[in-house]
């Protein structure tokens, strides 16, 4: 089996050797790619881009992967894979997030939310953040593939990625796991209650890595997970926390500066205060407002979930109450929404629970359609 090298480690020589081709230095580029295929004999693409660097020496090489297609329909597939991920990979080299810019989702994230995953399906790749008291700072990007019929999942079996703002829910152990997988895995909440409002359906999906023949798979050949190369996601798995690391997964990702989010955020912002003092106020009706007639709770319409809400509004006594460690990540497709987590607290306590709310625009109302518990 091949060692397991440093996140991005490998792709970073596969690079090298890509930026050297450039160059014109054809040698070193053949040394270096020789040292890569010996060090990760597995890595399919970088065995590709050597055997073109070995054939070079003779005749000409007119691209990645130029060899006589001679391999029947499966070897001209499995060909036409390894090209698009070198055309990705370049891509990624070439194509660099602005400095200092942000997704454009993370509108706000708490304390408590140390990290953030975002995932660009146009480019095959995953972005890792810290989440520092001065705003989101990356710490690095990943070449993943996606379902083998691309994104937007919509139902069980479609093999599909899907689309929007999740939560890493668990990690699973290793040793549990088939070596398909890789080093790990770490499930997302899909299907979350906005896929399940447009009745999506399926579930399964995970962040996991790659079997031992396979350094990485084509850009679009999973049942619906988002898979890394091992080194990579063993790197994810230290680095995230299971529950509070949200993960966005997009067609592509816009990337915007850290203020022109907060003033994005400013109007939703003040929506949540005035749901605040609703609560607070004690007053059923007021606080009805801000729900939408279609409103669900696990399942429990608006008329099964109201008991709840005035026992909560008794125990509360007309106190004040506070929302601590707010975090609201916008998505936008169909509809826009804000996927918004907070704890929260009444006045003259220390504690209380944690709530994750699914709000919905209608015209210049926001309105919930989901809230529940989660800690």
């Amino acid at each position: 089996m091949a060692p397991l090298a440093r996140d991005g480690e490998t792709e970073a020589r596969l690079l090298d050797v890509y930026k050297l081709i450039g160059a014109g230095q054809m040698r070193e580029a053949l040394a270096h790619a020789e040292s890569l295929v010996h060090d990760h004999p597995n890595f399919q693409l970088a065995q590709l881009v050597y055997g073109d660097l070995l054939a070079a020496r003779t005749r000409p090489v007119r691209g990645v992967g130029d060899v006589q297609e001679t391999a029947g329909p499966t070897g001209a597939q499995s060909l036409a894979d390894l090209r698009e991920e070198s055309l990705l990979r370049i891509r990624a080299l070439r194509e660099r997030p602005p400095a200092g810019a942000v997704p454009s989702q993370f509108l706000q994230l708490a304390p408590r939310s140390k990290h953030a995953i975002a995932v660009d399906a146009s480019r095959a790749r995953l972005y890792l953040f810290e989440n520092t008291p001065t705003g989101l700072k990356l710490l690095g990007d990943y070449y993943i593939s996606v379902g083998k019929l691309g994104i937007e999942k919509a139902s069980e079996g479609d093999l599909r990625t899907p689309l929007g703002v999740y939560y890493v829910t668990s990690n699973l152990d290793p040793k549990t796991l088939k070596d398909f997988y890789g080093v790990g895995a770490l499930p997302i909440n899909y299907p979350n209650p906005y896929d399940a409002r447009r009745g999506k359906t399926g579930g399964g999906i995970w962040l996991h890595g790659t079997p031992p023949a396979q350094f990485s798979r084509a850009p679009k050949a999973t049942d619906g997970c988002v898979v890394l190369a091992n080194p990579d996601l063993d790197r994810i798995i230290r680095t995230v926390e299971v529950r509070s690391t949200p993960v966005v997964i997009a067609p592509s990702l816009k990337w915007v500066a850290p203020q022109q989010l907060e003033a994005e955020g400013k109007p939703f912002s003040d929506t949540l205060g005035a749901w605040r003092a609703a609560k607070a106020s004690g007053d059923l009706n007021r606080l009805l407002g801000f729900y939408a007639p279609d409103f669900s709770a696990n399942g429990k319409p608006l008329a099964d979930w109201l008991p709840q809400v005035r026992a909560e509004l008794g125990r509360a006594h007309g106190r004040d109450v506070q929302l601590k460690d707010v975090s609201y990540l916008r998505w936008t497709d169909s509809a826009d929404t804000m996927v918004v987590t907070f704890g929260e607290v009444p006045e003259g306590e220390r504690t209380g629970p944690v709530k994750r709310q699914y709000w919905l625009r209608t015209g210049n109302q926001w309105k919930i359609f989901f809230e529940g518990v989660i800690g």
